[in-house]
């Protein structure tokens, strides 16, 4: 597991009240001097936070520290909202998950007609991986001007005259899928897919600097820029030619934010427990079935992945874009929620978040 030793931006509990305080603090030791790009980190147990601290500058122009209200670009960490927003439509009534993608974007290619609203939540719908379809960057075009949008992406499935299986056979991590999941919501809801999110989840849960983030169209508040270390030294690396799709990746979040779509998971603020309970299903499929970002057998629901670890009961997701790094481990047997979230490259947020739940998990939490 790699470490950090960034400066300390948010003070939390002395290790003398908890003893798994210092425990925590020492997953993140021993790397890097001061002004770097860093990292964010909570821990929660029972609905409380426990450890909330930030690492490091949010950007390297200005040295603004990293805290705990520092938005991050959340890459596919983003497809839990995505598949709350789904959810939500189900509930009002409006969507179900059998429906057939071509029912829901007619004019689609008759190799959607088997693919279902619930095939693109657990990545079962064999839709063509989006970036294997794009045309290869041109240097001389601005990364920006160079983007693709989700109607693009639409544009390229649409041109495909078959997916890479029959729907339901196979599992395979399909952002194409989040991404069609995104547009869906826009079409059904009458709103774009940023409105809906805004207007539906994140107001309703006080989670107020929380954006699907539209380039031109809004500003996200303390922003932290995504870095990559090159050669020895720092160069932002904030976007690609894939950083401007939303349902996928899109969304920006905060450490404090996140504590509120914590409790709004544990408390089913938004859904029931029944309403949630079809999220919280592993997939399950005739072939090869789902696999873990280090190619190790997993298992999938709508937007999390649900295999335990070391035995304990979770639902956990990474991400992974250019300059940045993120994770969000949750213990729901034992109450414990861990969240990363690094504007650089080099960590590997995945194991930092489990290291700083660690402490926590089979504890009384007093």
């Amino acid at each position: 597991m790699i470490g950090l030793a960034f400066p300390m931006m948010v003070t939390c509990r002395a290790a003398k009240e908890d003893p798994w305080i210092g425990q925590v603090d020492a997953v993140f030791s021993g790397l890097a001097p001061s002004k770097e790009p860093g990292a964010a980190a909570l821990v929660r147990k029972d609905g409380r936070t426990v450890f909330e601290r930030g690492y490091g500058a949010a950007d390297l122009r200005t040295g603004r520290p990293i805290d705990g209200r520092t938005n991050f670009r959340l890459a596919s960490v983003t497809k839990q909202f995505t598949a709350a927003a789904v959810m939500l439509l189900v509930h009002d009534g409006k969507l179900r998950y059998e429906d057939s993608l071509t029912s829901l974007i007619p004019g689609f290619p008759a190799y959607g007609h088997g693919v279902t609203v619930r095939h693109l939540l657990n990545h079962t719908s064999g839709l063509p991986d989006y970036e294997d379809l794009m045309a290869p960057a041109d240097p001389s075009v601005p990364v920006e001007e160079a983007q693709i949008t989700d109607a693009g992406v639409l544009a390229l499935l649409e041109k495909q005259a078959a997916g890479r299986f029959a729907p339901g056979t196979r599992w395979s991590y399909s952002n194409s899928g989040y991404v069609v999941l995104g547009l869906i919501v826009a079409r059904v809801s009458g709103r774009s897919f940023p409105e809906f999110l805004h207007d539906r989840i994140f107001v309703p849960l006080g989670m107020t600097d929380t954006m699907a983030h539209v380039r031109g169209r809004d500003e996200v508040p303390r922003r932290a820029y995504g870095h990559t270390k090159e050669a020895g030294a720092w160069r932002e690396t904030d976007q690609s030619p894939t950083s401007a799709t939303l349902g996928d990746g899109g969304v920006y979040s905060s450490l404090d934010d996140l504590a509120r779509w914590d409790d709004a998971l544990r408390l089913h603020t938004l859904l029931s427990g029944s309403e949630m309970r079809p999220a919280l299903e592993p997939v399950s499929v005739p072939e090869a079935g789902p696999v873990g970002p280090d190619g190790a057998p997993a298992a999938y629901g709508f937007g999390w992945f649900l295999d335990p670890w070391k035995g304990r009961p979770r639902m956990w997701h990474y991400g992974e874009t250019i300059g940045f790094r993120t994770a969000i481990q949750r213990f729901t047997r034992d109450g414990v929620t861990a969240v990363v979230l690094a504007n650089r490259a080099d960590l590997d947020a995945q194991a930092l978040a489990l290291g700083a739940a660690a402490p926590f998990l089979g504890s009384s939490g007093k």
